[in-house]
């Protein structure tokens, strides 16, 4: 079964989001554009996912074309207020793992859907909560995965979501990059709001 949405533009090079977008069925294509991901001093972390979301949306404004919906979204991972971005190296990498470890933490996704005549957005919250670990698993994950790519330097698809997260509360492919479910709702009502 395939959808019956408009033609779908991802605004996003994650291969995770691109495969998730596939399993749902939804055709699409990917159009990338630079955009500077800096946001406001001030912003709640909610916003923050927002704020960029649709700021990557806006990207578009000029080359839109009647009928498309761009689909934008950011993935931010907070713990203790502080959202933790994509590591810069290996040693980033633990030093944000080890803050992780043994700890809850916050995925949030923030999603825009774009047209040349509207845009509307959403979040996503996942509560994540991973075991203790070891400075010689966290060692392993960063050397055999490479998690450089990844918001938190985790993904949960990954060795250490199999073997270092006790549990979750909210959408798992949320934390994957895209919450799906909620997304197909959301894609239905933008529709349904257009006739």
């Amino acid at each position: 079964m395939t959808n019956t949405f408009p033609p779908i533009i991802l605004a996003s090079k994650s291969p995770r989001r691109q495969e998730l977008l596939n399993l749902m069925s939804i055709d699409f294509r990917v159009v990338l554009k630079e955009v500077d991901e800096s946001f406001p001093a001030g912003l709640g972390l909610a916003e923050t996912a927002l704020f960029i979301a649709e700021k990557k949306a806006r990207a578009f404004d000029e080359s839109i074309k009647p009928g498309e919906i761009v689909v934008t979204a950011d993935t931010i991972v907070c713990i203790e207020r502080n959202i933790l971005g994509k590591p810069e190296n290996e040693e980033h990498a633990f030093e944000m793992l080890s803050m992780l470890s043994g700890k809850k933490h916050e995925v949030i996704t923030g999603v825009a859907l774009f047209t040349s005549e509207r845009l509307h957005s959403f979040y996503e919250v996942t509560e994540v909560y991973f075991r203790p670990l070891t400075s010689e698993q966290i060692r392993y994950y960063i050397r055999q995965y490479e998690p450089f790519d990844k918001a938190g330097a985790y993904g949960i698809q990954d060795w250490i979501g199999l073997v270092g997260i006790e549990r979750i509360s909210g959408s798992y492919t949320n934390v994957v990059g895209l919450p799906t479910e909620r997304l197909y709702r959301e894609l239905q009502s933008f529709m349904n709001a257009a006739l």
